[in-house]
């Protein structure tokens, strides 16, 4: 079982698969390779000069990977409630979870298919967004939502900070304690 599984790999859900997985949680991220940030050319990304939205993509998973996650690529068509833990059900298998982290860009059809609280969007051309509060918490105990999904602004640097939000969040309520990460420059 994981500890946590998160739907979409863009910014926000790759931040977030960093974030749980270093931090010693097991963690699956499901990328279906329909990011809008695949589109995209960014030159407003702090610490970034400039970069492709595929290269983003491509090194935050990669980040991810580096700390333990594992990444499919596939579509999930449902989450349902299984003995105290989601069973995300993908196009090739199941998978079991404590919690789930909806990082699923534009699309809110899977959240509105497993009763998922949405509202109108606030962002240009962003008609729904799922209904989440500040922790990203939703209606459903132990579904979270991230990102663009999750109403927030659709620039990169913003999704990535709320996936990285919401996967704190969800390890500390894992953990029972506020979790911090904080790496420290190793001087001689």
């Amino acid at each position: 079982m994981f500890d946590v599984v998160i739907i979409g790999a863009g910014p926000a859900g790759a931040s977030a698969a960093l974030f749980a997985a270093k931090a010693g949680k097991k963690t699956l991220l499901i990328d279906n390779d329909k990011s809008m940030t695949k589109r995209a050319w960014i030159e407003n990304h702090y610490g970034l000069m400039e970069i492709s939205g595929p290269e983003l993509i491509d090194t935050g998973k990669k980040q991810a990977e580096k700390f333990g996650a594992q990444i499919i690529q596939n579509e999930v068509i449902n989450i349902s409630n299984s003995n105290d833990a989601f069973v995300v059900e993908t196009t090739d298998g199941e998978y079991e979870t404590k919690h789930v982290i909806l990082a699923t860009g534009i699309a809110v059809g899977l959240a509105e298919k497993i009763g998922v609280k949405t509202k109108e969007g606030s962002e240009p051309r962003i008609k729904t967004v799922i209904d989440a509060d500040q922790t990203g918490k939703t209606n459903i105990e132990g579904v979270w939502a991230a990102g663009t999904c999750a109403g927030v602004s659709v620039h990169t640097i913003i999704t990535a900070g709320d996936g990285a939000k919401v996967a704190i969040n969800v390890v500390s309520q894992l953990n029972g304690e506020r979790y911090v990460d904080h790496d420290v420059l190793k001087t001689n």
